[in-house]
């Protein structure tokens, strides 16, 4: 039986994983959208943000914490710490950006580094507290051990 410390690592290196293939589709739609559809900067941040976000969730929801709490009481969970984090970190983007001069891409950079940190204690212990290790994926993992 794998102990929990080791089950922790497993699951903020799957966490890490999904949020790296969650940033290059972020990174990939901000740039057609920044670059070839010359959308205002904080419009492409926008929605390169809103895709890579229901991205993440799904992915982290079925198989990093392997949920099988409600999906939309999660999501709207979800969406509450985006509605503090998109405003937030749209305007630090505004700011380093338009204010301070920095380059657009480390800034979002910097932005996703911060939003991988904070997104994954509000999904441990906010989003999926008490549901962590419920769904069909775990139960199986469980059986297996069990054996």
């Amino acid at each position: 039986m794998p102990s929990q410390r080791k089950k922790e690592l497993m699951r903020s290196l799957k966490f890490l994983l999904f949020s790296i293939s969650a940033g290059v589709i972020q990174i990939l739609s901000f740039t057609l959208l920044n670059e070839l559809a010359h959308l205002p900067y904080w419009v492409s941040y926008l929605i390169a943000l809103v895709l890579s976000v229901i991205w993440n969730f799904t992915l982290n929801r079925r198989f990093t914490f392997r949920s099988a709490n409600n999906v939309p009481m999660a999501m709207l969970k979800v969406t509450a710490y985006y509605a503090v984090f998109t405003p937030l970190s749209t305007l630090l983007e505004k700011y380093l950006t338009e204010t301070v001069g920095w380059n657009e891409y480390l800034v979002t950079l910097i932005n996703m580094v911060l939003n991988f940190v904070t997104e994954y204690l509000f999904d441990t212990f906010v989003v999926f507290r008490g549901s962590i290790d419920t769904n069909d994926l775990a139960q199986k993992a469980a059986e297996k051990e069990a054996q």
